[in-house]
């Protein structure tokens, strides 16, 4: 017979109330991230999510997460997402919108209102946070890439 004598109530599921999420250490101007899951908080081993709130017109430097995989979802507002080598490519979601961002994409995120926040839930693949900053100098005009899906082709 298996032993099921774990203690799940101190180690099964959590509730982060939305008012409780933890103001990140990592900044960058015009940008507000809090932490909701992450090693410290919970345990987590594998994933990391909490917030990010992109005040008009910001945008964040040019930069990668090395082996993370990131998924942003779109709340409210515009997001810009550039990325290569030099952020020659461009695409925009709006709110229910997800982004899915593999590992090491050269990558820039920019709200694109002028006059609305940018919220934005963020998950990635490990708990620990991997942000490596790039001196890219961009393209003038990145092309826009049309998302088309590889299982239900139109």
């Amino acid at each position: 017979m298996a032993d099921h004598s774990h203690d799940w109530r101190e180690n099964g599921i959590r509730v982060i109330p939305g008012n409780c999420l933890q103001p990140s250490t990592a900044t960058t101007p015009g940008m507000d991230r809090a932490v909701a899951i992450d090693m410290a908080r919970v345990g987590a081993q594998k994933i990391w999510a909490g917030t990010v709130h992109i005040h008009p017109n910001a945008k964040t430097g040019a930069h990668h997460h090395g082996e993370l995989e990131s998924v942003i979802y779109v709340i409210k507002g515009r997001a810009r997402m550039r990325w290569g080598e030099r952020l020659e490519f461009t695409a925009e979601a709006g709110p229910g919108d997800f982004i899915f961002v593999p590992p090491f994409v050269p990558h820039q995120e920019i709200n694109a209102s002028e006059d609305e926040t940018l919220e934005c839930v963020l998950m990635r693949s490990d708990s620990e946070t991997v942000v490596i900053n790039l001196d890219i100098e961009p393209v003038e005009a990145p092309e826009t890439v049309p998302w088309i899906d590889p299982i239900h082709k139109a």
